[in-house]
């Protein structure tokens, strides 16, 4: 918890000494601390391991986002919007590699947690339904299909619903 907190007092320090540089007359130096600080912050809201997972999954090389995640030994000690993307990071990962039932935890943990964004909601809820139909479940996979129609509001995702729709049709 303390190591949680640690990287406000230190940029609330380095945000005191650059306010101190600015009255010394140090402009550059004051700005270059400054700046310092606010990566502090910046890393105490965004974890750095998920911010570098993001960009291996949008690069799509998920064996190194793995590794990225895998350094990460107590996910509950995050800020629960972090938590909540490190188990939807871990869920996409594990889509990719066929291990549905652990995808499938990880996802539920991310949406009980609480995702920000609408459209990772309903990015959560599409992959939800498509691993309930690959269970056979068709009930359960029309509840999460729903569930993401209503939250991709910017219809981002209506070539991915139409795929699961017509899956659920074979069924």
């Amino acid at each position: 918890m303390v190591k949680k907190y640690l990287r406000l007092v230190i940029a609330g320090i380095l945000f005191l000494g650059s306010i101190l540089l600015f009255v010394k007359g140090l402009v550059s130096l004051g700005i270059l601390v400054l700046l310092l600080s606010g990566l502090f912050v910046l890393v105490h809201f965004k974890n750095e391991m998920n911010l570098l997972a993001f960009y291996f999954v949008r690069k799509n090389k998920l064996e190194k986002a793995a590794k990225v995640l895998a350094r990460v030994k107590h996910p509950e000690l995050m800020i629960k919007s972090q938590e909540a993307y490190f188990y939807y990071l871990s869920a996409l990962i594990e889509v990719q590699s066929h291990s549905n039932s652990k995808a499938e935890k990880n996802f539920k943990k991310a949406l009980k947690i609480g995702l920000r964004l609408k459209n990772d909601q309903a990015v959560a809820k599409l992959n939800l339904s498509g691993i309930a139909l690959s269970q056979r479940n068709k009930k359960l996979a029309t509840y999460y299909l729903q569930e993401s129609k209503k939250l991709d509001k910017q219809k981002l995702l209506t070539a991915q619903i139409r795929e699961i729709e017509g899956m659920m049709k074979r069924i």
